[in-house]
């Protein structure tokens, strides 16, 4: 981590890291976008300039992961640098109302720490905008006391749902929209938090900060209030023109943020990451996702909720002038409990003897160098219903998949087969089993998650 950290203080060519130096972080997590979305991953009917322009400005990573294929728990690997087999949160989750906040999230539990937390502890100004879905206010895991000095948007994840909802969080306090009661859609959400995302980071121009940028778009339920160039698409369902423009409108909203960064000069001293929170919400062979294929020409099997690829593999750039490379593309793998060290690092932040991550710093590795060595990716999931504990491991080129605990291992060699469409399992026992020590390795116990779930009660 030293040898890292005299590298980039050279490379800003100081002796020192001064809090001035220190570079802004913006993390850009969109809801339930896929890979496939994307034109600078191949998408050919969907208009993404923006990304496509970060893309080529910076790095794109072709096998990035996601803290797990849905929300919850996948934000909370994001926010905590632990992978799910440590994570508080392995599952989608939904408390019962306990307040005027309604209901929520699993929150996070006091004792864990963020990398807001850590971030502001080094000087650090901080905000989330978008959807949070870690705990409601009243709870332990409230964003404003997880690290973040402001909040703006949805707190719970139902509520995001909406995008002409009836109302919005300031911090913790609502904002009502009474245009949008009654089911009338006046106000559209996305331009009320990315107008409120502009003014923050307007504000704290010098810097440090850390944005949180965690839009809904294109998440389900699909709505926009203009469907833009897509709006006369000859052979379209509208709820195929709504997709694509959500995703289109998401890429705007990208490129608002660039537009800002160079306004204001602190372009070059903004590190931002773009990627989704989980893969394709969507079956590829749903209207969605055979119009604009989703899974790549097959390239990916599966989608949100499952162990694949097509689940857990995220469009993931970063794009930093001068720092991360332009135009390159990269196939070695990161994962979304990678940013927490990777932040601390860039902040020459001290992360408390009682967070522990599993993720490794990518400082060198954003910088043009390999991706760090590690031993193995771990993801878990409780989801389903009946709700079962699901588990998947890489280790190398190898990817064992188990649909659940009395499932047998699945084994695909991603170098060969990225499409998971061969299990070798039978053939390679040793392989098998090495998995299986992994995946016991990397769960620790959890009595909110079990690896062996009760079936719910019968109803009288």
């Amino acid at each position: 981590m030293k040898k890292t950290q005299t590298l980039f203080v050279s490379l800003l060519g100081c002796a020192t890291l001064l809090a001035a130096d220190k570079p802004n972080i913006i993390f850009i997590l969109s809801d339930d976008v896929a890979q496939g979305d994307l034109g600078c991953y191949g998408q050919k009917l969907i208009q993404t300039p923006n990304l496509d322009r970060m893309a080529t400005e910076g790095t794109r990573y072709t096998q990035a992961y996601c803290g797990a294929s849905i929300c919850a728990p996948s934000r909370t690997s994001l926010m905590t640098g632990l992978h799910i087999g440590h994570s508080p949160v392995r599952g989608n989750y939904e408390i019962p109302a306990k307040s005027a906040f309604g209901a929520g999230q699993l929150p996070l539990p006091e004792s864990t720490v963020t990398v807001a937390q850590i971030l502001k502890s080094a000087g650090y100004a901080t905000a989330c905008t978008g959807k949070w879905g870690m705990g409601q206010f009243d709870t332990t895991g409230s964003p404003l006391k997880k690290g973040f000095d402001h909040f703006y948007g949805y707190n719970g994840q139902i509520q995001a749902h909406e995008y002409f909802p009836p109302e919005l969080y300031l911090n913790d306090q609502r904002i009502e929209l009474p245009e949008n009661k009654g089911g009338a859609k006046k106000i559209y959400a996305p331009d009320l938090i990315l107008k409120d995302t502009l003014d923050w980071v307007r504000a704290h121009k010098d810097g440090p900060f850390f944005l949180y940028d965690a839009t809904t778009l294109p998440h389900f339920r699909y709505e926009i209030n203009d469907l833009g160039e897509y709006a006369n698409r000859e052979g379209w369902t509208p709820q195929q023109k709504t997709y694509a423009a959500m995703v289109t409108r998401l890429d705007r909203d990208v490129g608002a943020i660039y537009a800002l960064l160079k306004e204001l000069k602190i372009d070059t001293n903004t590190l931002v990451i773009f990627a989704g929170d989980n893969g394709s919400a969507l079956d590829p062979n749903t209207p969605i996702g055979k119009l604009f294929d989703q899974s790549m020409g097959g390239k990916l099997r599966g989608f949100k909720s499952t162990m694949y690829e097509g689940g857990l593999r995220q469009g993931g750039i970063a794009r930093w002038p001068g720092v991360v490379p332009a135009g390159r593309v990269s196939d070695e793998p990161w994962a979304f409990w990678d940013f927490l060290p990777t932040a601390a690092e860039l902040a020459d932040a001290k992360i408390p003897a009682n967070c522990q991550p599993d993720g490794l710093s990518l400082v060198s590795f954003l910088k043009g160098g390999p991706a760090p060595k590690r031993d193995y990716f771990y993801w878990e999931l409780h989801a389903g219903e009946p709700l079962t504990a699901m588990q998947a491991v890489r280790f190398g080129d190898w990817k064992a998949v188990k649909n659940g605990p009395n499932a047998s291992v699945e084994l695909y060699n991603l170098r060969e087969d990225s499409g998971e469409k061969t299990d070798v399992a039978a053939g390679q026992p040793a392989l098998v089993q090495k998995a299986k020590t992994l995946m016991q390795q990397a769960h620790v116990d959890d009595p909110n998650w079990p690896m062996q779930h009760p079936p719910k009660p019968k109803q009288p």
